[in-house]
C-alpha cells in the first residue's frame, strides 16, 4: 500500500517509520526540507537501535529505509491509498491540508488525521468526501506504543472504519474504535 504522512515531526516520523517497517511505501511530506532530513535521521537511529537489540536485522533496517521517500509538496500524496496528517494542532492548518488533499488525491484515498483535540467531523467537513475521512490517533512514541484510536466522524463510511482497523492490526497496533 502507498501511504503518505503529512508532517515530519515526532508523530509524523514515527508513523512513517511504522508503516515503512511493515512493508508499505511511504512518502513523508513536510514544507521544511530540514524537518524531513531530521526525520529520516531519527528513523535511521531508531532502526539502528532495533538492530543493536537484535529485534531486526541490518537488511530489515535497509529495506525499511528504502521504502521511505520525502517531499515538500502535498501533490506528492496524489497516488496514495492512505494519507495520515500529523501536523500540529491547528484547525486552520488542518483545514488547508485536507482541502488540498481533496484536490490532489484520488476519490478512493482514505484521509486520516492524527489529531488528539480537533473533531474529525469538523475536519471531514473541509473535504468533499467526508465519508473517506477518519481519525487515526497514534500514541507517542509511535514505534513502541501499541494503542491507536480510530475515530469515526459523523459521515465516516463504516467500510473505511473496518479498513483502518484492519490496517492498524497489520501494523502490530491495538486499534480501539471510538466515535467523534
Amino acid at each position: 500500500m502507498k501511504v503518505s504522512v503529512i508532517g515530519g515531526g515526532t508523530m509524523g516520523n514515527g508513523i512513517a517509520h511504522v508503516f515503512a517497517q511493515c512493508g508499505h511505501d511511504v512518502t513523508l511530506i513536510d514544507l521544511d526540507q530540514g524537518a524531513l532530513d531530521k526525520a529520516l535521521t531519527v528513523i535511521g537511529k531508531n532502526l539502528g537501535r532495533l538492530v543493536k537489540k537484535e529485534r531486526i536485522s541490518e537488511a530489515d533496517k535497509d529495506a525499511t529505509l528504502s521504502r521511505l521517500g520525502t517531499a515538500t509538496d502535498l501533490a506528492a500524496a496524489a497516488d496514495s491509498e492512505l494519507v495520515v496528517e500529523a501536523v500540529f494542532e491547528s484547525y486552520e492548518v488542518k483545514k488547508s491540508i485536507f482541502a488540498k488533499l481533496d484536490e490532489v488525491c484520488g476519490p478512493e484515498t482514505v484521509l486520516a488525521s492524527n489529531t488528539s483535540r480537533i473533531s474529525i467531523t469538523k475536519i471531514a467537513a473541509c473535504a468533499k468526501r467526508p465519508e473517506q475521512v477518519i481519525g487515526m490517533h497514534f500514541m507517542n512514541p509511535v514505534p513502541i506504543m501499541k494503542l491507536v484510536e480510530v475515530i469515526s466522524g459523523q459521515a465516516t463510511d463504516p467500510a473505511v472504519l473496518t479498513r483502518v482497523m484492519e490496517l492498524s492490526k497489520e501494523l502490530g497496533k491495538v486499534p480501539v474504535a471510538v466515535e467523534d
